[in-house]
This record gives C-alpha cells, structure tokens and sequence, in this order.
C-alpha cells in the first residue's frame, strides 16, 4: 500500500486540510493518506495549542466517514524533538510493505534543505507538493530572500508538484481567532469538529 504522510499539529483540522488530503488519496497514486498529529513539545508550550489526544480526536471526528484517510498518533510515542527522517525510519520498520511519501505545501520547499537529513528523505521518498497561497507576511519575506530556493529542488524526480490541488487560504489560526471572537465557523469545520470544539468551549 502507497501511503502519503500528512503532518500538522492540526490546532484545529480544517477543511483546507481535509480538501488536500482528499485530492492526495483520489488524484494521485496515494492509496490512503494518514494524518500524522505533530505532539506538543514539552520544551515549546503555546497555550493555544490543545493537548495531544484532543487534537488526534479531533482529526478522528472530521475524517470518520473516509476510508482513504487515517488519523495518526505515530510521532506521540517517538523521542523529542520529532525529525520526519526519524519518523520515517521508524515507519518503514514497522510496516516493511507499506511505501511512504510525504505530502506538504510548496511554502515548506523554501525550508526543506534546513531539513535534518534532507538529502537522505529526497534520495528515498517521494514527495507530493500542493500550491500554497502566501500570506502578506511571507511574501515580504520571500522578497527579501530574492530568490526561491525550492526551484531546485522542483526539479528532482521525487518532487511531484501537485498544481491542480484545490488550496483555500484558511488556517488554523484564523479559525481559532474566529472561534474566540464568536463568529459562524460552521463553513471552515465539518460538523462533528465544529460540535466538538462547541461541546469541550475550545478556543474561546
């Protein structure tokens, strides 16, 4: 079995998340996309950020109808800091059959050779890259780099660029903002994440 990786701390998931995973499992050679819930580093405490288990549970309500898409808690029982080289050795010999990619925005490609053992993770897997629209923020930044770095690596045959990927420029943050502010998230959730912040009075 394929299986692409999807790493995010999910604070919460959303529906531009589950709309790229989606793609990843219908429009590409994925056969099951897993959703790796990124644990919270002890050392780094944001208040804002729920505790592991709730933000597993919350991918777990949002994709319970889909069997192309599994919620993983794999990186919670791996050591601190979590490398995605680590995880990934770990993986490959705990399901020797399986044949692991991973799956990120074209906005982690300016980063990727700050990577821990990035030369080893291109050499050996695959990687499926979605269009990320920029915020303000990262534009200026990306202006005063002057250039990409990520268009050398485009051109490596494990970097498959997924340009047709739907992307909505929503995130976590805005839908917590919102949330806190009291505003209809009933479009930016699916409902049974929507009713689960509602019952546990997160974010607000």
């Amino acid at each position: 079995m394929r299986v692409g990786l999807y790493f995010g701390t999910f604070n919460p998931i959303h529906v531009g998340h589950l709309v790229i995973a989606n793609y990843m499992a219908e429009y590409t050679d994925i056969d099951q996309v897993w959703m790796v819930v990124t644990p919270q580093n002890p050392l780094k405490l944001k208040s804002s950020l729920l505790p592991d288990y709730h933000r597993l549970a919350i991918v777990n309500e949002a994709i319970q109808d889909n069997v192309n898409l599994k919620a993983s808690d794999i990186e919670f029982k791996l050591p601190q800091p979590n490398y995605t080289a680590t995880t990934l050795a770990y993986l490959k010999e705990k399901y020797p059959n399986y044949e692991f990619s991973l799956i990120m925005g074209e906005d982690n490609l300016r980063t990727f050779h700050k990577w821990y053992n990035h030369e080893h993770l291109l050499e050996n897997y695959k990687f499926y890259v979605y269009p990320r629209v920029l915020t303000l923020q990262e534009e200026e930044e990306v202006q005063e780099i002057g250039h990409h770095p990520e268009n050398g690596f485009k051109n490596h045959p494990n970097i498959i660029m997924c340009e047709e990927a739907p992307v909505m420029k929503v995130s976590s943050s805005f839908v917590r903002h919102a949330i806190k502010e009291g505003k209809d998230v009933r479009y930016l959730l699916t409902e049974p994440v929507r009713k689960y912040i509602d019952e546990m009075n997160f974010y607000r």
